[in-house]
C-alpha cells in the first residue's frame, strides 16, 4: 500500500484564499522547487518575486540527499539515501511514496510535462511510468549495464549513453509504451561519455578523446575536438546556443556553440574546493565549488562578485528556468535567484508567511568553520595501471587493468595498444575486448595511462592464444553488501567445456562505469572495504578463464548493491553550558557521512546517561550542580554505531562573590565586587544592616543610598543563578557630615557687621551645650565659614537667621564637634550635600 505524506492540511482551500496577485504568480511565474535537507522541507520560489510561496514538509527524508524533478504539474522525488521514490501532484500538493527503488546513487528519475521515467542506470533499465501513480507503462527498455544519462531535451525526448557501446539513443514516451527512436554511435566503444541535454537534442563529450558531438532532429553533426587537458564535465542541461564544458582539474571553463564553432576558454578563481559543471545563463557562466561559492564569470571572461553559501549541505544545484537561474545549497536556510540583467537577490527558504509556514521547529547546528584544503600536491605523469590481464576468446582478447595511480592529475584516459593495433579506453572503464583477431597467434598488450602532464609508463600483459575452446560464462552472480564495508560476490560456476577453470575475473558495473574489481580461484570474491565507494550502486559480471587462458563471455548482470559502513564520526561536536538551567548542557554537531546507509539515531552519552535523538543537537539534563561533563556521540546506521566524537562542558555552578571594597560618602555608599557566575547568567543584590537603601542590577558594582553619616553598615552582596545563590559581605562604616556656619553680613547700617565678632546679645554662629539660646550654656562661638562636623539633629529654640543667611528659620538644632558635643541652629549652619536634615539622624 502506498505511503501518503499529506503536505499541507487542507492546502488547497489556503490557495484559494491568496489574493489576486498572489494567484497569479503561484500559477504563471517563474517557480522552482528547491530542497532543504535540514528541515526536511520542499519549497517553491516565485523567481519573479525572488520569494517562496509555499512550503511543504516532506519529513521522512530529513537530513537526506533528495533528487528533485519537476513540471508545471508534477514533482517526481527520490530519497537518495532510502531509495524511496514518490509523486506529487501540484493540483493538491499530496505526494505519494509508492515506488522504492535500491538506495544509493544510480537510480534517477526524469519528468517531462505528464511523462516520467525511472531510470536504473546500474542494471540498464529504462522504465516509463505514470507520474501520478508512479505505476509502469509498458514494458522496461534494456541497456547494457552501466548506462548514464536518463535526461528530458526541451522537446520531451528522453537520451540515454551507453559508454559500453559508445552509443546514445533516443527515447519518445507513448501514451502505452516508450519508443526507440535511435540509436546513434557517437564514440568508440569503452569510452567515457557525459551528456548535456538541450532545447532539442543533446550535445555528447567524449571524455576519452575530447571530442564533443551535438545529436539534434537529424542525428549527430560534425565532432568537434576540444583541447582539453583534463576529465571534462557538462551541466545536465544547457539552455541556449553555448555549451559549457569544465575541467576541474585545472579550473578552466570551455565554451563553444552549439554549431561546433568558436571555441574559447576562462580560468575560475582558485579558492582551493573542487569546482562542478559551469551552467551557461544569459552569456554569463556560473560556477559552482563544493565549498558553498559559485563563481561568476562575465561575457568577456573577468569574474564578477561571487555568490557564496554559509553552509551549503551538500552539492550546489543550478537549474535555469523560464529565463531565471536559481541556485540551491540544500543545506542552507537560503537560496538565490539570478534574472536576465544578472541581479542576484536572496530568498528565504524558511518564510512563515507562506503556505506551509510555520513548521515545527528544528535547531539548527552552527555552520562549521570553513576548512583550508590541503594544497594540491605537484602533478606528474601518472604511474602504470596495476594488474593488467588479458583473457583469450573465440578470434578475441579482453584485456582488463587495475587504475593507475593519477599522481596529482586526474586520468583521462588508458590507451591499450598490441596486435598491431593502438585502443584508447576511457578513464572509467578499465577493459577492452579486441575482436577481429587469430586463433592460435600469441597476443600480448600493453596497457598506459594518460593524464594532463602526459603518458605514463605501460605494463604490458600475460601472452594470450584465442581459441574456440572457450568456458561458458558462469551463472548469474549474486552480490551482498556487509556491513563492515565489504561486499561479497557469489556465482555459479562456469562450464569449462572439458578444460579446467583456473580463475574467474569480476567486474564491477556503476552509473557510467565498467571497471574490473578482482579475481578469484574459486567461486567467491570479497571485495575489501574502500574499493567501492559507499553509499553507491554496485552489479558485477564474472567471466571465467580456463587453463589455457581462453576467456568466456561476461555472465548476466548480478543485482545491485550498495556498500555501507557504519557512519562516520560524527563532526564538530560542541557541548555548551545552558546558563538558565541547573545541572544542563547544549550539544550539537555536524551530521557526518553515512557510508552508504541513512541514519538511524544518534547516540549521546553523558554523565552515565544516555540519550538517543534523530536530530543533530539535543540538551542533556540531570548533569548536577557545577560539574565537568564529558560527552560522547555516535551516529547509527545499519551497520551499527559510528566512532566516538566527543566534547566537554561544564554545568552551572552556584555562583561566588568576591568583596573588592566599599567607598562610602556620608549618606551612599558604592559597592565593588566580582563575581564568577559559574557559567550561568547572574544577578545580583545589595542589602544594607540597619537601615538604608540597596539595590540590584549589575554584578560588578553597586550603590546604597539612604546611609546615615559616621555610621557602621554591614553591606552583603548575594548572586544569583540557575544552580543556586551565594553572598558576602563587607562592614564600613560612613563618612562624617560636615556643614559650615553661616553669617554673612547684610548691606546696611549695623547689618554690616553683624557677623564680625561674638558681642553682648544674640549673634550668629554662637553655639550651645542646649538646644536654646542660653547665655549661661553657650559654648562658643565661630566665624563665618567655620566647617564643623555634624553628628545628629534633635529640636529645641526657634531661631531666625534672618537676613544673614537667607532668611532661614527652624526650630532644629545640630550636634557638632566643637568643644565637645554641642549644638548650633540649623539657621546658622548649612549641610554638605544640599543641607537636607534628613541626612542626619535624630539625636
Amino acid at each position: 500500500m502506498a505511503t501518503v505524506l499529506v503536505l499541507v492540511a487542507g492546502l488547497g482551500l489556503t490557495v484559494r484564499g491568496l489574493g489576486t496577485a498572489d494567484k497569479a504568480l503561484a500559477s504563471f511565474d517563474a517557480a522552482s522547487w528547491v530542497w532543504s535537507k535540514g528541515k526536511g522541507e520542499l519549497a517553491r520560489i516565485n523567481g519573479t518575486a525572488a520569494r517562496i510561496d509555499t512550503r511543504a514538509d516532506v519529513n521522512q527524508a530529513r537530513g537526506h540527499a533528495l533528487q528533485v524533478s519537476q513540471s508545471d504539474r508534477f514533482i517526481l522525488l527520490r530519497d537518495v539515501n532510502t531509495g524511496a521514490i514518490a509523486s506529487m501532484d501540484l493540483t493538491d500538493l499530496m505526494a505519494y511514496w509508492n515506488q522504492q527503488s535500491q538506495p544509493g546513487i544510480g537510480v534517477s528519475v526524469a519528468l517531462h510535462d505528464d511523462s516520467a521515467f525511472i531510470v536504473d542506470a546500474v542494471q540498464g533499465k529504462v522504465q516509463q511510468v505514470d507520474p501520478a501513480s508512479l505505476q509502469p507503462v509498458g514494458e522496461a527498455l534494456q541497456f547494457p549495464p552501466g548506462i548514464s544519462g536518463g535526461i528530458f531535451d526541451g522537446a520531451g525526448r528522453l537520451w540515454i549513453a551507453a559508454p559500453s557501446e559508445g552509443t546514445v539513443t533516443a527515447i519518445d514516451p507513448g501514451a502505452a509504451a516508450p519508443a526507440l527512436v535511435r540509436t546513434d554511435s557517437v564514440a568508440a566503444a569503452s569510452h567515457d561519455l557525459d551528456v548535456s541535454a538541450l532545447d532539442k537534442g543533446i550535445v555528447v563529450l567524449d571524455r576519452t578523446t575530447n571530442a564533443l558531438t551535438v545529436i539534434g532532429e537529424n542525428g549527430p553533426g560534425r565532432p568537434t575536438t576540444l583541447p582539453l587537458t583534463g576529465p571534462g564535465e557538462l551541466p545536465e542541461r544547457t539552455e541556449g546556443d553555448v555549451i559549457a564544458i569544465t575541467v576541474p582539474d585545472e579550473r578552466r571553463v570551455y565554451t563553444v556553440g552549439t554549431d561546433g564553432q568558436g571555441v574559447r576558454d576562462v580560468t575560475v578563481p582558485d579558492d582551493g574546493g573542487d569546482l562542478g559543471p559551469a551552467v551557461p545563463y544569459e552569456g554569463y557562466l556560473y560556477v559552482p565549488e563544493d565549498d558553498g561559492t559559485v563563481h561568476v564569470i562575465n561575457q568577456d571572461g573577468q569574474p564578477e562578485q561571487p555568490i557564496d553559501f554559509e553552509r551549503p549541505g551538500g552539492d550546489l544545484e543550478l537549474e535555469v528556468r523560464e529565463e531565471h537561474l536559481f541556485i540551491n545549497a540544500p543545506g542552507s536556510t537560503t537560496a538565490r535567484v539570478v534574472d536576465g540583467n544578472h541581479t542576484v537577490r536572496p530568498v528565504n527558504k524558511e518564510r512563515d508567511d507562506v503556505v506551509g509556514g510555520d513548521p515545527p521547529k528544528v535547531k539548527t547546528p552552527p555552520a562549521p568553520p570553513k576548512q583550508e584544503k590541503p594544497k594540491k600536491p605537484v602533478a606528474a605523469e601518472p604511474g602504470a595501471p596495476r594488474g593488467v590481464r588479458a583473457a583469450a576468446g573465440n578470434a578475441e582478447v579482453r584485456v582488463s587493468w587495475q587504475s593507475a595511480a593519477d599522481n596529482g592529475a586526474p586520468i583521462t584516459r588508458y590507451v591499450v595498444a598490441g596486435a598491431g593495433r593502438t585502443f584508447p579506453v576511457g578513464a572509467d572503464q578499465r577493459s577492452l575486448v579486441i575482436d577481429g583477431l587469430t586463433n592460435g597467434q600469441t597476443y600480448r598488450f600493453e596497457v598506459h595511462a594518460v593524464n594532463r602532464k602526459g603518458d605514463g609508463p605501460g605494463r604490458m600483459s600475460n601472452a594470450v592464444m584465442p581459441t574456440a575452446e572457450v568456458p561458458d560464462p558462469p551463472g548469474t552472480p549474486v552480490a551482498e553488501a556487509k556491513g563492515d564495508g565489504t561486499v561479497g560476490v557469489t556465482w555459479p560456476a562456469a562450464n569449462g567445456q572439458g578444460r579446467k577453470i583456473q580463475r574467474y575475473a569480476v567486474t564491477a558495473i556503476s552509473e557510467g562505469v565498467s571497471s574490473p574489481i578482482g579475481e578469484s580461484t574459486t567461486t567467491t570474491l570479497a571485495v575489501d572495504a574502500g574499493q567501492l565507494e559507499f553509499g553507491k550502486q554496485y552489479a558485477f559480471t564474472v567471466v571465467a578463464v580456463n587453463d589455457k587462458g581462453a576467456g568466456s563471455k561476461a555472465s548476466a548482470v548480478s543485482n545491485t548493491i550498495v556498500p555501507f559502513s557504519k557512519p562516520a564520526k560524527p563532526e564538530n561536536v560542541e557541548a555548551a553550558t545552558v546558563a538558565a538551567q541547573a545541572g544542563a548542557i547544549s550539544v550539537t554537531w555536524t551530521a557526518p557521512a553515512d557510508n552508504g546507509r541513512p541514519i538511524t539515531e544518534y547516540v549521546v552519552k553523558a554523565g552515565g546517561k544516555e540519550t538517543k535523538v534523530a536530530e543533530t543537537s539535543v540538551t542533556l539534563t540531570g548533569l548536577g550542580t557545577g560539574a565537568t561533563v564529558q560527552v560522547e556521540v555516535t551516529a547509527v546506521n545499519e551497520a551499527g554505531p559510528s566512532d566516538v566524537a566527543t566534547a566537554t562542558a561544564r554545568t552551572v555552578a552556584v555562583p561566588t562573590v568576591t568583596m573588592t571594597g566599599v567607598d562610602p560618602t556620608f549618606n551612599t555608599a558604592k559597592v565593588s565586587f566580582t563575581v564568577n557566575n559559574g557559567g550561568g547568567t547572574a544577578t545580583c543584590t545589595l542589602t544594607v544592616s540597619g537601615g538604608g537603601k540597596g539595590s540590584s542590577g549589575s554584578c560588578t558594582s553597586l550603590g546604597a543610598s539612604g546611609l546615615k553619616p559616621s555610621t557602621a553598615y554591614t553591606f552583603t552582596v548575594t548572586a544569583n543563578n540557575a544552580a543556586g545563590s551565594a553572598a558576602k559581605n563587607m562592614a564600613k562604616t560612613t563618612d562624617a557630615l560636615y556643614g559650615t556656619a553661616t553669617c554673612i553680613n547684610g548691606d546696611t547700617g549695623d547689618q554690616k557687621t553683624y557677623c564680625n565678632s561674638d558681642v553682648s546679645g544674640r549673634n550668629g554662629n554662637e553655639i550651645f551645650k542646649v538646644t536654646r539660646q542660653d547665655d549661661d550654656q553657650q559654648a562658643g562661638w565661630v566665624k563665618n565659614g567655620v566647617r564643623l562636623q555634624a553628628y545628629c539633629k534633635k529640636t529645641g529654640e526657634e531661631v531666625y537667621a534672618y537676613v544673614y543667611n537667607d532668611n532661614k528659620r527652624s526650630t532644629w538644632w545640630i550636634q557638632v564637634n566643637y568643644e565637645g558635643k554641642t549644638y548650633i541652629p540649623w539657621a546658622w549652619f548649612n549641610l554638605d550635600g544640599g543641607d537636607d536634615l534628613a541626612d542626619l539622624p535624630t539625636c
